[in-house]
Parts: C-alpha cells; sequence; structure tokens
C-alpha cells in the first residue's frame, strides 16, 4: 500500500465525512466507476475536500452526488460505506448516526449482487426449451458438487474397504467401524439427496424451499403404514420408496412452484402463510405419490421385462443394452428395482453377473468427462467442475458428472451411455464375470469381482472409458461449447502477443475525442484516456480483442482485459446506472473471450434518449499506468469495428 493510500473503511469515513456525515447522506449506490450518494443538504458537502481525499479521482454533484473511485475499487468502497451504516445498497441510512455493523452484510451484500449478476446475464439468453430445462437441471445440482465430492471419496474409500472385507483381504473385527464411520458420512448426503434436490429445485423455481425440501422427501414414503402400504395405482403394488427418483422430485416441485406462485396471487395477505403451504402440499404431494410414483413405478416394472428378455438373449448385446440404458434408469430413480435381482442372483448363485455390466454406465461418464475436459479446455468452468466430479466417478459415483457435466450438455449424456453400452459389451462377450455382493462401481467395485475374473471387468471399465472418450470426443461436443472454444482460438490467434493494442470503434457514428463529451468526468479524463462514439444504431461491437472481466448488473458497462494486460471499460451512455439495464440487451458473459467482431449488446438508443440520459458510447483506458503511448489516430463518421486507436503498453 502506498504510504498515503487510505484503506477501504478510513476512505469510506472520508468521504461521509466530508459529505456532511452520515447523517448527511439518506442512501448510496454505485455504477462501475462511482459512488452515487443521494444528499440531504448539499450545503453539508465540501467538494473540494472530497476531491482531496487520496483514492477520489473526481467528484460530480448533480441530482446524487457522485465520487469517482474508479472500477474493481468501486464496489468495495461502496460496501465498505452501507457496512458502517448497517444496510444494504439502495437502502435509506439510519437517521441518527452509525448503526451497528452486521456481522452477516457484507457476505448478505455479495449474495445479492450475485443474484443480480445472474439474474441479468440470464434474461440476455434465449434458450430453447430443452436447454432451458437441462440448465434448470445444472443449477439444481451445481451446488451440491462439492457435498458430491466430499461424500463420494469418503464413499469410493468405504467401498473399496468393504470389499477388501468381504473378499478376506481385511479383518472384519479391525476395519468394520471405520467402514461404518464413512458410511455414516457418505449417507448424510447419498440418503437424503432427494429432500437436497428438492430444496434447491425451489430456488430455481421461485418455491419456497422448506416446501420443496417436503415435496423432496416424500418419495421416501416415511410415515407409511407397513401393514397397508399404499397402492401404485397402475399396478396394483405396493409402492415402494424411491419410486419416482430425482427427476420426479423435480417435476413435482415444478408443480408446486406453479400452484404456490398462482395461491399468493388469490389467498388474502393475512391467511397466506397458513392456507397457500397447506393447500400447496396437500395438491402436490397427492399428485406425487398418487401419479408421479405409480407412474415411474409402471415404466419400471416394463424395464424389469425388458433386463429379463436382455438377460435371455445374453452375450455382447445384452452388455451392450443394459450398459447403455443404466444411466437413464438412475436418472428416474428406477435402478433400486434392480437390488433384488442382485440379491436373489447371489442367493441362487453365489454372484450377480448384472452388476458388473450396469457397472460400465458409470465408467463411460468418466470417458465422456475427459473428452470434454480435451475439447473444451479454455471453458474454465467446465473443466474446474470436471476436475472435482472425476475422482469420485472413477471410484463410483456417478451423479456429480450426470448431473453437473454431461446431462446439462445434453449430448454428451448420449455418448457417454454409449460409452457404458460398449464396456457392457465387453463384458457380456467375455461371459461369466459376476460380483459377490453388491457396492458402489467402479474401481470400487474391484475387489468384489468372483472367480479371478477381475481382469475382464477391467478390460470392461477400459472399454467404456474409450467409448465414451471417443464417441464424446468426435460426436458428443455440443455445438455451443465448439464456437466457444472456436471463438477462443480466434481470439488467441487474432491478440497481440507484442505490446501493442488496437482499440476500434464501437458502433456505426462519429468518433471523437474524450474532451467532447458532456459528462466531465469523462472530458477531464479523471477515469483514463480513451475515446466515445456517437452510434448511429444499437449494435455495439467489442473495442478490443480480449476476456471479458465483468458485465455490471445494470448492463450499461463492460470491462475487458487485454492479453498484455490494458483494462478497457465500455461505458454505454451516460448516467445510464439510472435506467436499470433496460435499455441494453447484452449477448456477452464474465470469463468469454471476444474479439472486435462480437456484438457485446444491443442498445436501445430512442429509450435511452426518451429517458433524458446521452447515447455516447465511452471507451476508457482505465489502468493508465500500463499505458506507455496511446494515438486518436482516427475520428469523424466510422462504421463500427474500425481501427480508431492505436495504445503501447508499458
Amino acid at each position: 500500500m502506498a504510504k498515503n493510500e487510505l484503506t477501504l473503511e478510513e476512505l469510506a469515513k472520508r468521504i461521509y465525512e466530508e459529505a456532511g456525515g452520515m447523517d448527511n447522506v439518506e442512501s448510496i449506490v454505485h455504477c462501475m466507476t462511482r459512488v452515487r450518494m443521494k444528499i440531504k443538504n448539499d450545503e453539508l458537502v465540501d467538494t473540494e475536500k472530497l476531491k482531496a481525499i487520496p483514492g477520489v479521482l473526481g467528484v460530480v454533484e448533480d441530482e446524487q452526488l457522485q465520487v469517482i473511485i474508479g472500477p474493481g475499487k468501486v464496489n468495495k468502497v461502496a460496501q465498505q460505506m452501507v457496512d458502517l451504516a448497517g444496510v444494504k445498497l439502495g437502502e435509506k441510512l439510519p437517521e441518527h448516526g452509525t448503526a451497528e455493523h452486521s456481522a452477516n452484510s457484507g457476505k448478505d451484500l455479495v449474495n445479492e449482487r450475485a443474484q443480480a449478476m445472474k439474474a441479468a446475464q440470464k434474461s440476455k439468453q434465449k434458450p430453447s426449451k430443452i436447454k432451458s430445462i437441462l440448465k434448470d437441471i445444472s443449477n439444481i445440482f451445481v451446488p451440491m458438487i462439492p457435498a458430491f465430492v466430499g461424500t463420494g471419496i469418503v464413499a469410493g474409500i468405504a467401498a473399496v474397504l468393504a470389499n477388501l472385507v468381504t473378499a478376506g483381504n481385511l479383518d472384519a473385527a479391525t476395519w468394520q467401524q471405520y467402514i461404518d464411520v464413512m458410511n455414516i458420512l457418505k449417507n448424510g448426503m447419498f440418503s437424503y439427496l432427494v429432500i437436497y434436490t428438492g430444496i434447491n429445485a425451489a430456488q430455481v423455481f421461485g418455491a419456497t424451499p422448506t416446501l420443496g425440501g417436503v415435496i423432496g422427501a416424500v418419495v421416501m414414503l416415511t410415515g407409511m403404514n407397513p401393514e397397508a402400504p399404499l397402492k401404485n395405482l397402475f399396478t396394483g403394488e405396493a409402492l415402494a420408496a424411491g419410486q419416482g427418483g430425482i427427476l420426479g422430485v423435480i417435476f413435482a416441485v415444478w408443480l408446486l412452484s406453479i400452484v404456490e406462485k398462482k395461491l399468493h396471487k388469490v389467498i388474502p395477505d393475512s391467511i397466506d402463510i397458513i392456507v397457500t403451504p397447506t393447500l400447496s402440499l396437500i395438491a402436490i404431494g397427492l399428485v406425487e405419490i398418487f401419479l408421479i410414483m405409480p407412474l415411474a413405478g409402471f415404466i419400471s416394472d416394463g424395464m424389469v421385462g425388458g433386463i429379463d428378455w436382455v438377460l435371455n438373449v445374453g452375450g455382447a448385446f445384452a452388455g451392450f443394452v443394459l450398459g447403455t440404458l443404466f444411466l437413464p434408469m438412475v436418472m428416474f430413480g428406477l435402478h433400486q428395482i434392480l437390488t433384488p435381482i442382485h440379491v436373489q442372483m447371489i442367493d441362487e448363485t453365489g454372484r450377480t453377473l448384472l452388476l458388473p455390466i450396469l457397472a460400465m454406465a458409470g465408467a463411460g461418464q468418466v470417458g465422456a468427462a475427459l473428452a470434454l475436459w480435451i475439447r473444451c479446455k479454455k471453458d474454465k468452468e467446465l473443466t474446474e467442475m470436471i476436475k472435482g466430479a472425476l475422482p469420485v466417478g472413477i471410484l463410483g459415483i456417478g451423479e456429480p458428472l450426470i448431473y453437473g457435466v454431461t446431462l446439462p450438455l445434453g449430448r454428451p449424456f448420449i455418448t457417454a451411455c454409449i460409452g457404458g453400452g460398449i464396456g457392457g459389451a465387453v463384458i457380456g462377450m467375455i461371459g461369466n464375470v459376476g460380483a459377490i455382493a453388491i457396492g458402489p462401481s467402479g474401481a470400487a467395485l474391484i475387489p468384489l469381482i468372483s472367480d479371478g475374473k477381475w481382469w475382464g471387468y477391467v478390460l470392461g471399465l477400459l472399454a467404456a472409458y474409450a467409448g465414451g472418450f471417443v464417441a464424446t470426443f468426435f460426436f458428443g461436443i455440443p455445438k455451443e461449447q465448439l464456437e466457444k472454444e472456436a471463438l477462443a482460438d480466434e481470439t488467441s490467434d487474432n491478440v497481440a502477443t507484442t505490446n501493442e493494442v488496437v482499440l476500434t470503434a464501437v458502433a456505426d457514428g462519429t468518433v471523437m475525442s474524450l474532451e467532447e463529451a458532456s459528462d466531465p468526468v469523462f472530458a477531464q479524463k479523471m477515469m483514463g484516456e480513451g475515446f466515445f462514439v456517437e452510434p448511429t444504431n444499437g449494435q455495439i461491437y467489442s473495442p478490443v480483442a480480449g476476456t471479458v472481466q465483468s458485465v455490471f448488473p445494470t448492463k450499461h458497462a463492460i470491462g475487458i482485459t487485454t492479453q498484455n494486460g490494458i483494462e478497457v471499460l465500455l461505458h454505454m451512455g451516460i448516467n445510464t446506472v439510472d435506467l436499470g439495464g433496460a435499455p441494453f440487451d447484452v449477448k456477452v458473459t464474465e470469463g468469454q473471450k471476444v474479439t472486435t467482431d462480437t456484438l457485446v449488446a444491443n442498445a436501445d438508443l430512442d429509450a435511452i434518449k426518451a429517458a433524458g440520459k446521452e447515447t455516447s458510447m465511452m471507451v476508457l483506458l482505465t489502468n493508465m499506468d500500463h499505458v506507455e503511448n496511446f494515438v486518436l489516430e482516427k475520428t469523424g463518421e466510422m462504421k463500427a469495428k474500425t481501427a480508431v486507436m492505436d495504445v503501447k503498453t508499458v
């Protein structure tokens, strides 16, 4: 920290002081570069002393008092100011003195802004129905990935130890207690997965999270009288816990969100908290128990008949079909019906020939994930998720890969199933590869393979890995992912590796020097050098090749960093932060690679003007300490994407 540089808290307190004290500030918000305060008494504000505060780049007095801090730091200063007041951004400050600082206010603010950013990004996307459904499923399960990974590794270790005990390689008296402890930890996640799914699904669909948890718990049938079980309406058989599975829970919670929202509109506020949750649970609970779960049971009966037929056919064909279909069964919770089949096989023959084949489905997922990792290596979010989910996938815990990686992308899920089918075909062709007990699949099942046929099981695993990898590598990468990788490659090819950067006109219109800007903050270059374009249409392009570092929640500003470290701010319009993003349809997201050919936004120029704002598209170099020299080569009428400014970095 420089000698005269203030800490965030010191800077926040100095701003309050020179603004006439905290009692003189009614509310605080911020945009990409400025802390904006609504002032009660303008006469108490000492503008000159505000400008003299270290870290303040300038001051604008308008309808709001605007203190220029700069991108990257302004949000921290504004947060510190509202934290000192004990409120959130935009909320009215206490009338007297400084409120007690809430320990959770910083965390709440981060969550609030994260949700706002997520909503802003979501609003500009126009996915198909299928993509929208898959995205919702991803949003439900991605928050559970850390728990999947942690408990999955614990479960894998427990399974390996348990299998070694069963095989007689470890002493049960010594190891069983450790295995039990690890299973308790594992069951804390997997035994109640339907509840966690219900809670997260409710958050995604806009229902009450606790009600979503209850709907998830319904499929466990806790409290059902075993002497008089509920009947499957399709078959007349007793309902079994787990029928309907995870996807059944998601569908039921989606219905819950619809019912709950409609009831909120018609139920009087005075009794809403009593009537709405009660009616919602009764309505959706009945549908779930008497329709969704029986329907899953009806499907499962048909699949059991299909499995019996496939087993009778036998050989590689049977292995391929079973290995391919097992993952869809897992998704619908239908795999639970196979447990008695495994138990019956072990009881009659000492082994189950079905389990090793079905275990190949998870191996296909592993192969598909490896292919995605290689083909989509520039998608950091996806690759990080794959790195976290792969270890537990290898150990036979497939949920993180299914729900966090392949299923949301669509096509890789199908190619992963094909990989599982190839592994199953290999085991079916070898024949007589059985397991002496039921346990997790993947590598953890190797100790349980009977009659020394572990080598056949390992060959099946390798075939499934390879099958899932090859099928996904060549046929399973979604078009959107390929386009994203191609754009990233194009950006890498086009971005100069020297210390020179070229900035282009961001729209058709008139390119002008900053000195001509109507806003003194830009005209006096408080935010750095650059230029602006008075646009003739609303198609706004990136001014430079680089990576999108920030998209402000109100959509009016986008920060881009070039490969050689120049930070460029595209500020669309003047004082357009007040418009809440309405005139802007942003086409890019944080972390995305862009070039000067990338359309970053569509701006409704008429709406901006109708709101009394200016449409100037400002392009600013915000880290001038990294700039050695710059030249605005062209001004006047220009087409978008025309090179207008040369910048040389330090």
